[in-house]
């Protein structure tokens, strides 16, 4: 692709592999590494296709993976002894894994008291009236990178299969898809991933409007939002009252 989008990862590694454990609900102690490790490659790959910068970490991640892949796939030598020949291989990497998500927990609660005190000193705002029940803003997410590949890589298999490399017309540029995005934003409040998806009438297109939300949220434009994990992406001007989602189910 000519068009080469220069976006800072917002997560790591470590949050593509809780990702994918959450997402098809998998027991983090018993984690099924052959799987894993296929839907972390394919998430490379999704990632290359864009041409979004993968920093080395993803990619000693994808190697570590491989090598547990393949330790597993050994036959289990029945003359090793000692506990420490016996230990699984995806040990380290669960020990690894639970730590992360421990310290992701502490980080949210500390961003949530932050959040809470924000309020504790301002003035009474006696003069403007208390909203009402029906006009409380409801209590959206932000919708990771991760959930954005997953939403992009659905419709590029919702779509006809055809030659993707293709030599057509210009048609879409990201630059003009920006526009339209925000033009859109300016008649509706939010629109949904999935209808931008579904009005695209090919590949390409879908390829050149996700690049270009990912354009608009690199430059603050729009926030990508849901109402919980793995939900409705939906994407809407950029607010600040958009809640950094960090992996927990919300009662």
């Amino acid at each position: 692709m000519s068009y080469k989008i220069k976006l800072q990862i917002f997560e790591g590694p470590m949050d593509l592999l809780l990702y994918l454990v959450k997402k098809d609900h998998l027991n983090i102690y018993d984690i099924p590494i052959a799987q894993v490790t296929e839907q972390y490659l394919k998430y490379l790959d999704i990632m290359r296709l864009l041409n979004l910068n993968i920093a080395g970490e993803f990619l000693v991640m994808a190697a570590t993976l491989m090598q547990i892949k393949s330790k597993m796939l050994l036959p289990v030598d029945e003359s090793m002894e000692t506990l420490e020949e016996q230990l699984d291989p995806r040990a380290e990497l669960v020990k690894r894994l639970l730590e992360y998500e421990k310290f992701k927990e502490i980080a949210q609660n500390l961003r949530e008291r932050e959040t809470g005190q924000r309020d504790v000193f301002k003035r009474p705002k006696s003069e403007e009236p208390e909203p009402r029940p029906e006009e409380s803003q409801e209590v959206y997410f932000e919708a990771s990178l991760f959930d954005l590949i997953t939403a992009f890589s659905q419709a590029l298999e919702n779509v006809p299969k055809e030659i993707f490399y293709e030599v057509i017309k210009d048609e879409f540029t990201v630059e003009s898809k920006v526009h339209d995005i925000l033009h859109m934003l300016l008649i509706a409040p939010s629109l949904r991933l999935s209808e931008l998806f579904i009005k695209a009438k090919n590949k390409i297109e879908i390829v050149v409007t996700f690049l270009a939300i990912l354009e608009l949220i690199k430059l603050k434009e729009i926030a990508a939002r849901q109402r919980g994990l793995f939900q409705e992406i939906e994407i809407i001007r950029n607010k600040e009252n958009i809640i950094p989602y960090d992996g927990r189910d919300k009662v």
